[in-house]
């Protein structure tokens, strides 16, 4: 059976193919990256609660994670959304640099990049993930560590955030890209008070039109986000 595709921006001969659900947040760091860049992809969207559209994308990338980009000009297969997001930089520049070159900015980049995915994803993913476990599998002080991550990351956030545009300074770069789509989910859980230099940046972000179309396609989906 096929992956289930959605039909919209798909061109004949298109290189690129984005296995992906709009509801990831992981997903949406790159199609942010995507549509800041104006790339042309065909989308194709994985639904794991189909036997046939899981063993298809299994087949793709046996470990299953999403999203990966398969680039059928160049026969590569690339997982992980930072690695995606600096491949179509590579191979595929237009649009926004969202990478500088500078490689001091680059480096400041990166790491504003791996502190987001760690720091504000990742405790987030896992709160999402034991209000879908039952009952007697819950894990309270796993949650509790993570919201106490999240509030560490917030007060961080919030500090740097005083002095800067976006997250590794004035220009929207892979940073901005990772950041939006775990701010937009953890709000939702662990809200984030007072920090009025966070709440600015969060707002800044959902404005940029690249990321306001990420987040309206995920809105059908929203009912299924336990928070």
């Amino acid at each position: 059976m096929r992956l289930a595709k959605r039909q919209e921006g798909m061109t004949a001969g298109m290189s690129l193919t984005l296995y992906f659900h709009p509801l990831s947040s992981y997903c949406q760091k790159v199609l942010i990256a995507l549509y800041e860049a104006g790339t042309s992809f065909a989308p194709v969207v994985v639904n794991f609660s189909d036997p046939g559209s899981a063993a298809a994308f299994r087949q793709l990338w046996p470990v299953g994670k999403m999203p990966v980009l398969r680039d059928a000009d160049r026969d590569q297969t690339v997982p992980e959304s930072s690695i995606i997001i600096e491949y179509l930089g590579q191979h595929y520049p237009r649009g926004t640099t969202l990478i500088p070159a500078d490689p001091e900015l680059a480096l400041r980049t990166r790491l504003a990049d791996r502190f987001y995915d760690l720091y504000v994803h990742d405790p987030m993913q896992r709160i999402v993930g034991d209000r879908l476990r039952p009952q007697d599998k819950k894990d309270p002080f796993g949650v509790a560590t993570a919201e106490a991550m999240l509030v560490s990351s917030y007060d961080l956030i919030d500090a740097e955030m005083a002095a800067r545009t976006w997250a590794a300074g004035d220009a929207f770069t892979l940073a901005d890209c990772a950041a939006a789509p775990p701010l937009f989910f953890a709000n939702k859980l662990v809200p984030f008070g007072e920090r009025r230099n966070l709440t600015a940046y969060f707002r800044r972000l959902s404005r940029r039109p690249s990321v306001a179309r990420a987040f309206n396609e995920a809105e059908p989906f929203l009912k299924f986000f336990p928070g």
